[in-house]
């Protein structure tokens, strides 16, 4: 167990609260969440309208600010149509199976230090276990099932392919975030998210430390959360909407909601295990006042939504990838570097623990070298040149349609078009074809 002062939570500080705390901590939570989504739906809007020279919401409320509240109460109010071939009891549960979860990931996510409310001192957190971190894991998993179910229970072919394909790709990142901080909990000793924030103030920030690890995680998180470019669940033009694509009303708000929650979800916890958590970003950390009281939520908050913001911006600035490209990504180069990293940090911590739990200088410069190669590997990959002619025609079993989208001339026979035998069958004079006219 890791010591610690008076004002810093760890697993001896939770399951003491009273049962109207723990209430108004769960209602705390659900309402925070719930903020932050609407918030960060038109922060979406307004960023990206910046971005493409455009105003963005601006209509309903100052600066356009309960637009997003106006379009929760718009879904809610839609009429809602149900396909007669779905499977009406997994229809129906599907979206709470998504939604559910996401919310539950967010009660072990340390917002802040010990605080007194209402007279009782209690951590600004709803609750922790030794491995808070795989509950985390473990509920973003529950939700694979819920998106598996609702492309399945429509009766319709494009969700079903939308939920086969955000399945696929929700495992292959899970493994690729899972592999990412396996080295956090090493350099921490424990899994607990409250004590990993801890273990970052006798310590500089893990990202500065693990920057391979925080590198691989802000990437399997966007993959995760099916965000563009890596939203191929949806992919417009192949399956109109993916495998919500059926839904409507407050299901289909649901699915929008949970999708936003674990954008936060994930953004929080990037910050609690490679950005400090609440603690003060420096110059504020040199004041005592800066991680006491409810201070430290400001810091929580800005970290989060700076990570947030990442995502709009990944969203405006670049397309999407193709489905091979991106599980091809995944399974070749996320998932191998992180576990060549993975055995690259165990050495490097087995040396700390005999130079007395010191980075020796050769880590140091390893740990540099290291970073220095994935990051040009990965930016190698990104912009190499004519991405689209991979694997183009490389498996004849799966043709591919022409890259030019010129149409192939006809095959038929007699230089008479359709058109021309559906007129002459009906009685009128054939149109003469153009290759008629042209000859």
């Amino acid at each position: 167990m890791l010591a610690a002062g008076a004002n810093t939570p760890t697993l001896r500080d939770f399951g003491y609260d009273p049962f109207w705390l723990i209430a108004l901590k769960t209602v705390g939570v659900f309402a925070l969440l719930v903020v932050i989504v609407l918030l960060m739906i038109w922060w979406e809007r307004r960023l990206i309208g910046f971005m493409q020279a455009r105003p963005g919401p601006n209509r309903t409320g100052p600066a356009g600010l309960l637009q997003s509240l106006m379009d929760g109460i718009k879904l809610a109010f839609k009429e809602e149509v149900i396909p007669k071939m779905a499977d009406k009891p997994v229809y129906w549960i599907a979206p709470v199976i998504i939604a559910f979860p996401a919310f539950m990931a967010f009660a072990v996510i340390p917002i802040g230090p010990m605080v007194s409310i209402f007279g009782t001192r209690t951590p600004l957190q709803l609750t922790d276990t030794p491995v808070g971190v795989l509950v985390i894991l473990a509920c973003a998993s529950v939700g694979a099932y819920g998106i598996l179910l609702a492309g399945w229970s429509s009766g319709s072919s494009y969700p079903l392919i939308g939920g086969l394909r955000s399945t696929a790709q929700i495992i292959s990142y899970e493994i690729a975030m899972g592999l990412s901080i396996v080295c956090v909990f090493l350099w921490a000793g424990t899994m607990s998210t409250s004590e990993i924030v801890y273990a970052q103030t006798e310590r500089p920030w893990f990202f500065l430390l693990l920057p391979v690890s925080a590198i691989l995680y802000l990437i399997a998180m966007v993959g995760e959360t099916n965000r563009a470019p890596f939203d191929l669940a949806e992919a417009e033009s192949e399956l109109v909407g993916g495998f919500h694509t059926e839904y409507s009303s407050m299901k289909f708000a649901m699915f929008f909601l949970a999708e936003y929650v674990n954008m936060v979800t994930v953004s929080a916890l990037a910050t609690t295990m490679f950005f400090g958590g609440w603690r003060a970003p420096f110059p504020f950390n040199l004041f005592d006042w800066a991680n006491e009281g409810w201070w430290p939520m400001l810091w929580w908050l800005g970290k989060t939504c700076l990570l947030l913001s990442g995502f709009i911006w990944l969203r405006a600035a670049l397309p999407r990838f193709r489905y091979d490209q991106f599980m091809a990504f995944g399974w070749k180069f996320m998932i191998p570097v992180a576990l060549v990293w993975t055995t690259f940090m165990m050495f490097i911590r087995t040396a700390m623990y005999d130079n007395g739990d010191k980075m020796p200088m050769w880590g140091w410069i390893a740990i540099g070298i290291f970073t220095v190669l994935v990051l040009a590997s990965v930016a190698s990959y990104v912009m190499r040149a004519k991405p689209e002619i991979d694997n183009i025609n490389a498996n004849p079993a799966f043709p591919i349609p022409p890259m030019n989208l010129v149409v192939p001339p006809s095959g038929r026979a007699g230089g008479t078009s359709q058109r021309g035998r559906v007129s002459a069958r009906r009685g009128r004079p054939a149109l003469a074809s153009k290759e008629s006219t042209d000859g």
